[in-house]
């Protein structure tokens, strides 16, 4: 039985630009991976309401899960929860127990909770609350998308939440070879090595050192057995 399936879809001009280093989605494919979630497909838009609706709509269409980070704050461009109570067709407002979240948060620091602060307590109709135990202002779930912030510390406090709730399968186990010749030398037998074993996915990827060509071949699966009797011929034909 195959693994579910997931998306991503970064959000933020910030991304696009170059301003921002991406690193949540690194983050959350691994975590994927050890959880048995095959994460198929990753996005990255801009801070334009038509470019977010219309990406949520076709990855939730076409995955068992979506990850979203980014644009769930206090600014006039934290513009995500609109975004996705569109895509749904659903209302969105102040809800009362984001609200009550934030107005203790606040309280505890001497802050206001102000306009500002309070959009952040926007939250679609029927949507289930993540926690947030690193800043309090909550991401939510609707339907299969998963909305949460674009700071990293928030981000991965929020996978953390969200990870033990859902059903993965078998997690994708991985094996390396380092071989000192180039991909032109390692193709036909890599080949055919995917041929024979079609349940693994065998990928390339080659490096140069010191004016020498080679190529670390990882060779993927959920089989360990397979995945060890793969390398074991790759090995004794490359004569590693």
């Amino acid at each position: 039985m195959s693994n579910p399936t997931a998306a991503m879809l970064v959000i933020g001009d910030e991304i696009l630009s170059g301003r921002t280093l991406d690193s949540n989605t690194n983050y959350l494919a691994k975590e994927l991976t050890e959880h048995g979630i095959d994460l198929r497909e990753v996005r990255v838009v801009s801070d334009d309401a038509t470019a977010i609706v219309s990406a949520v709509q076709a990855l939730s269409n076409a995955f068992d899960h979506v990850f979203t980070s980014g644009g769930i704050g206090p600014t006039h461009d934290d513009i995500t929860a609109d975004c996705i109570a569109k895509a749904f067709g659903a209302s969105i407002d102040v809800r009362d127990d984001a609200r009550a979240l934030l107005a203790a948060h606040y309280e505890r620091q001497g802050s206001e909770l102000n306009e500002a602060r309070l959009r952040m307590a926007r939250i679609p109709e029927a949507a289930a609350l993540i926690d947030n135990p690193v800043s309090v202002a909550p991401g939510f779930i609707l339907g299969n998308v998963h909305v949460m912030a674009g700071v990293p510390s928030v981000f991965k406090a929020m996978v953390a939440t969200v990870m033990p709730t859902l059903t993965g399968g078998a997690p994708l186990l991985s094996q390396t070879l380092r071989v000192d010749r180039g991909e032109g030398d390692i193709a036909g037998p890599l080949g055919l090595l995917a041929k024979d074993y079609p349940e693994l996915s065998l990928g390339s990827y080659p490096f140069q050192k010191d004016g020498k060509y080679g190529s670390n071949i990882v060779i993927r699966g959920q089989d360990n057995a397979q995945i060890e009797a793969a390398l074991a011929r790759l090995a004794s034909e490359m004569g590693v």
